[in-house]
């Protein structure tokens, strides 16, 4: 069985994800094909790269993960191959693919050059359907990279996907907020372990101006109702959250807000 995932941006109200999978489908028809999202936001590479971070580690060795959420589609941005230990993404070069790719373990990229070995394209602005799907179809069925791209050195990549760490202080960003209100950061467990943490501890928050001690807890319920937490959730990120209320309204925080993490 070959898995094929799809994360886009198009919605399900028009027939462009039945397209793409079409497309799949023509080349390698034993394709089995797992939607992980297709209501990520108009344009969002963000909410894209972290729902793909995010789920990507869960699918098993081999699957083909194609990624579009290409506000670039019709430019000359580069369409892309990445092979991560025992995984592949397709999409378009825009730092979409990257965080999922160098969580697993990001091996080598291609940029996809040899169209003659794709459909006749259609559209110039529909690259899901005429080029990343029957790509990861290719592939899919065996087809070297080599055959279909040329390798490159560089990629994009979304730079507030890795945090920093000054001493004791992890310097990190909001990279998603949940439908609860959870503000979901770009730190880890792993970055956690690299200052020494790795079970119940306090921590200082800094917001821009505003300061909070927080505890590192297991599980929502460790605190009081309406109190701040921090936790590692089901996607290993770390969040800042409310038990039973919203951190987002609370902390007055969006994508895209800095913070700090301090020991206490």
């Amino acid at each position: 069985m070959t898995v094929i995932t799809l994360l886009t941006d198009y919605g399900i109200m028009d027939s462009y994800v039945a397209e793409v999978k079409g497309a799949i489908l023509k080349i390698n028809p034993e394709a089995t094909i797992i939607d992980i999202s297709h209501d990520v936001g108009n344009y969002d590479i963000s909410s894209g790269a972290f729902h793909m971070t995010r789920s990507a580690p869960y699918f098993p060795e081999g699957t083909i993960h194609v990624g579009v959420v290409d506000p670039g589609v019709g430019s000359a941005r580069k369409g892309i191959i990445i092979k991560a230990k025992n995984m592949w993404f397709v999409g378009p070069d825009n730092g979409l693919m990257a965080p999922a790719a160098d969580r697993i373990g990001f091996e080598q990229a291609w940029e996809i050059t040899n169209l003659e070995m794709l459909p006749s394209k259609v559209s110039d602005v529909f690259d899901g359907r005429d080029v990343f799907g029957p790509t990861g179809a290719l592939l899919s069925k065996g087809v070297s990279p080599d055959e279909i791209g040329t390798k490159i050195d560089e990629i994009i990549r979304l730079p507030y996907y890795q945090p920093e760490i000054v001493g004791n202080v992890i310097h990190g960003n909001v990279i998603h907020i949940d439908g609860f209100g959870n503000t979901v950061t770009n730190i880890t467990y792993e970055t956690l372990k690299l200052i020494g943490v790795d079970s119940k501890a306090l921590f200082k928050l800094i917001v821009e101006d505003r300061e909070y001690t927080i505890p590192y807890v297991r599980r929502f319920s460790a605190v009081e109702k309406g109190e701040l937490l921090l936790l590692v959730a089901g996607g290993g990120y770390l969040e800042i959250s409310v038990n039973q209320g919203n951190a987002r309204e609370l902390l007055g925080m969006s994508e895209g807000t800095k913070i700090r993490l301090q020991t206490s």
